[in-house]
């Protein structure tokens, strides 16, 4: 099975080869897509048409079975104070698709401010850590709770949600 994920990112990628592991006849090609939204998509209505938008983009992009979308953005959450990170996974094989959606975490009120302003997360955190790149590393996610989770399984997490409909026959 060939399975198009919409980034280049190659944490993206890996997270992608995580969640199919278990998939004995999977390769994973990283194919650059547009996400249609925003460089820091605010809501989940705009995060989850990000990671919607990648998937039907990657599965376009060659002769692919599944394309995976996946799309890292900050939401407000009802009932909760603060910004918090969220991540959402889209799958299609142009006839189905699956949507999960990985942990939130909760921002630190001076990076959340910055965000709100309209900067985007993952420059803000480099700015903040004093370093480059930070996610195609750990990610805000590995910051955020001292490694006990990365970005990588964090989106892992959301892919396997959205692998449902394709994995098992529970969706039938």
């Amino acid at each position: 099975m060939r399975v198009a994920v919409g980034s280049t990112n190659p944490v993206k990628r890996r997270a992608t080869e995580t969640a199919l592991s278990g998939v004995t006849d999977a390769s994973v090609d990283a194919v650059d897509v547009r996400s249609g939204v925003s460089e820091q998509p605010f809501g989940p209505s705009e995060t989850i048409e990000g990671a919607r938008t990648r998937a039907r983009n990657a599965l376009d992009a060659g002769a692919f079975d599944l394309g995976v979308g996946l799309e890292g953005g900050v939401a407000e959450v009802e009932g909760a104070d603060g910004l918090f990170l969220t991540m959402w996974a889209a799958v299609t094989d142009g006839e189905r698709s699956g949507l999960g959606a990985g942990p939130r975490l909760g921002l630190p009120e001076s990076v959340a401010a910055r965000v709100r302003a309209g900067e985007e997360l993952g420059p803000v955190m480099d700015d903040v850590l004093g370093t480059a790149d930070v996610a195609e590393r750990q990610g805000a996610a590995g910051v955020l709770t001292g490694e006990v989770i990365d970005r990588e399984s964090a989106l892992a997490a959301a892919l396997a949600g959205a692998l449902g409909p394709f994995v098992t026959d529970r969706y039938e």
